[in-house]
């Protein structure tokens, strides 16, 4: 049955795709990325993990539900609040390229920031997109995880995003802090916390 419902998703995305950028398109159909994709939607299964080194490129901001980000003004609301977010981390520095995680197979991790690294341990759950993380003296960081082969988000709640940033960073200050965590109260229901791009 799920073999029928792929065949015919893979009939219907040739049908509308016009002659002149088929193509270009059958090749961005099948790239790794949309293919893991049309796998997790039919089998219901996540096939990527989270091992390997991964690099900051920026704030990464999502709502509970779509229920909230309407409430919260929409997609204009998620674009300005990860604005303001990627401002406020920079001025703590981080920013891209000069932050980076590194997930071992042994369930072990580090966190860069600049010349400071910070190791710790993690349990990742794929089924649930979530990972635990245990950094040296910190309590446990709980994240949400959206994640492909070539991206990933970590999202915290606020509070937690807040402890790990004043952890990992020697230049995070109150304003900076107060700025981040109000950011968070104006638009309740939304989780804070970093894109990143696999390296190579």
């Amino acid at each position: 049955m799920k073999k029928s419902v792929f065949l015919l998703a893979f009939i219907a995305t040739l049908l509308l795709v016009p002659a002149n950028s088929r193509a270009q398109s059958l090749k961005d159909l099948f790239n790794k990325e949309n293919v893991e994709k049309v796998v997790s939607a039919v089998t219901g299964k996540n096939t990527v993990d989270m091992t390997g080194t991964w690099s900051y490129t920026g704030a990464a901001i999502e709502f509970e539900s779509d229920n909230l980000l309407m409430k919260a003004g929409g997609a204009v609301a998620a674009t300005t609040a990860e604005a303001k977010l990627n401002e406020q981390l920079s001025k703590v520095g981080i920013k891209p390229g000069q932050m980076s995680f590194t997930f071992n197979t042994d369930s072990t991790f580090n966190a860069k920031l600049g010349t400071k690294t910070l190791n710790g341990t993690y349990v990742y759950d794929a089924a649930e997109k979530h990972v635990t993380m245990k950094f040296v003296r910190l309590i446990n960081m709980n994240a949400k995880v959206n994640c492909t082969s070539s991206s990933m988000d970590l999202l915290f709640e606020s509070d937690k995003l807040l402890k790990l940033i004043t952890f990992l960073s020697s230049k995070s200050s109150n304003a900076t802090l107060k700025t981040i965590s109000s950011l968070a109260n104006s638009y309740d229901g939304m989780m804070l916390g970093f894109s990143l791009e696999k390296k190579e």
